[in-house]
Protein backbone atom coordinates (compact mmCIF):
# COMPACT_ATOMS: atom_id res chain seq x y z
CA UNK A 1 0.00 0.00 0.00
CA UNK A 2 1.42 3.39 -0.97
CA UNK A 3 1.87 5.16 2.63
CA UNK A 4 1.94 8.46 0.86
CA UNK A 5 -1.63 8.49 0.70
CA UNK A 6 -1.89 6.86 4.22
CA UNK A 7 -3.85 10.02 6.17
CA UNK A 8 -6.63 10.43 8.92
CA UNK A 9 -8.42 12.14 5.82
CA UNK A 10 -8.10 9.44 3.50
CA UNK A 11 -9.42 6.78 6.43
CA UNK A 12 -12.30 8.89 6.64
CA UNK A 13 -13.23 9.18 3.35
CA UNK A 14 -12.90 5.25 2.91
CA UNK A 15 -15.09 5.14 6.45
CA UNK A 16 -17.79 7.28 4.57
CA UNK A 17 -17.73 5.18 1.42
CA UNK A 18 -17.77 1.88 3.15
CA UNK A 19 -21.12 3.37 4.81
CA UNK A 20 -22.38 3.59 1.22
CA UNK A 21 -25.42 0.73 0.67
CA UNK A 22 -26.37 1.12 -2.99
CA UNK A 23 -26.38 2.39 -6.06
CA UNK A 24 -28.21 5.17 -5.54
CA UNK A 25 -26.63 6.33 -1.86
CA UNK A 26 -23.22 6.36 -4.36
CA UNK A 27 -24.72 8.43 -6.94
CA UNK A 28 -25.47 10.60 -4.29
CA UNK A 29 -22.34 10.92 -2.75
CA UNK A 30 -19.61 11.10 -5.47
CA UNK A 31 -21.73 13.19 -7.43
CA UNK A 32 -21.32 15.46 -4.31
CA UNK A 33 -17.81 14.68 -3.82
CA UNK A 34 -16.45 14.70 -7.40
CA UNK A 35 -16.80 16.56 -10.93
CA UNK A 36 -18.51 15.11 -13.23
CA UNK A 37 -15.68 14.39 -15.44
CA UNK A 38 -13.35 12.53 -12.34
CA UNK A 39 -16.08 10.19 -12.18
CA UNK A 40 -16.85 9.81 -16.05
CA UNK A 41 -12.31 9.22 -15.43
CA UNK A 42 -12.66 6.95 -12.67
CA UNK A 43 -15.15 4.47 -14.28
CA UNK A 44 -13.30 4.70 -17.21
CA UNK A 45 -10.36 3.65 -15.52
CA UNK A 46 -12.63 0.99 -14.44
CA UNK A 47 -13.49 0.01 -17.39
CA UNK A 48 -10.72 -0.12 -19.30
CA UNK A 49 -8.91 -2.66 -16.13
CA UNK A 50 -12.01 -4.99 -16.88
CA UNK A 51 -11.30 -5.12 -20.43
CA UNK A 52 -7.86 -5.84 -19.95
CA UNK A 53 -8.61 -8.21 -17.50
CA UNK A 54 -10.67 -9.38 -20.44
CA UNK A 55 -7.67 -9.28 -22.75
CA UNK A 56 -9.01 -6.79 -25.12
CA UNK A 57 -6.36 -5.27 -27.12
CA UNK A 58 -5.39 -1.44 -26.61
CA UNK A 59 -7.22 -0.86 -29.99
CA UNK A 60 -10.41 -2.14 -28.65
CA UNK A 61 -10.29 -0.21 -25.12
CA UNK A 62 -9.77 2.77 -27.04
CA UNK A 63 -12.62 2.27 -29.38
CA UNK A 64 -14.91 1.18 -26.80
CA UNK A 65 -13.77 3.54 -23.79
CA UNK A 66 -12.26 6.56 -26.21
CA UNK A 67 -9.20 6.22 -23.04
CA UNK A 68 -5.79 7.48 -24.41
CA UNK A 69 -3.18 4.63 -24.94
CA UNK A 70 -1.67 6.18 -21.77
CA UNK A 71 -4.31 5.75 -19.72
CA UNK A 72 -5.02 1.97 -20.79
CA UNK A 73 -1.10 1.42 -20.29
CA UNK A 74 -1.38 3.05 -16.46
CA UNK A 75 -4.39 0.99 -16.02
CA UNK A 76 -2.24 -2.03 -17.12
CA UNK A 77 0.66 -1.47 -14.96
CA UNK A 78 -1.75 -0.93 -12.21
CA UNK A 79 -3.33 -4.86 -12.85
CA UNK A 80 -0.03 -6.11 -13.09
CA UNK A 81 2.22 -4.40 -10.49
CA UNK A 82 -0.21 -2.70 -8.51
CA UNK A 83 -1.53 -3.91 -5.42
CA UNK A 84 -4.55 -6.09 -6.31
CA UNK A 85 -7.11 -3.36 -5.39
CA UNK A 86 -8.50 -4.23 -8.79
CA UNK A 87 -7.88 -7.73 -8.95
CA UNK A 88 -10.22 -7.75 -5.02
CA UNK A 89 -12.82 -5.97 -6.85
CA UNK A 90 -13.41 -8.27 -9.38
CA UNK A 91 -13.14 -11.67 -7.35
CA UNK A 92 -15.84 -10.02 -5.20
CA UNK A 93 -18.13 -8.96 -8.09
CA UNK A 94 -17.76 -12.31 -9.68
CA UNK A 95 -19.00 -13.71 -6.19
CA UNK A 96 -21.57 -12.02 -6.34
CA UNK A 97 -22.96 -13.40 -9.75
CA UNK A 98 -22.74 -16.99 -8.66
Amino acid sequence: MNKKIMNDAVDSLFDAILCLKNRNECYSFFEDLCTVNELLSMSQRFEVASMLKNHSTYLEIAEKTGASTATISRVNRSLNYGNDGYEIVFDRMKDREN
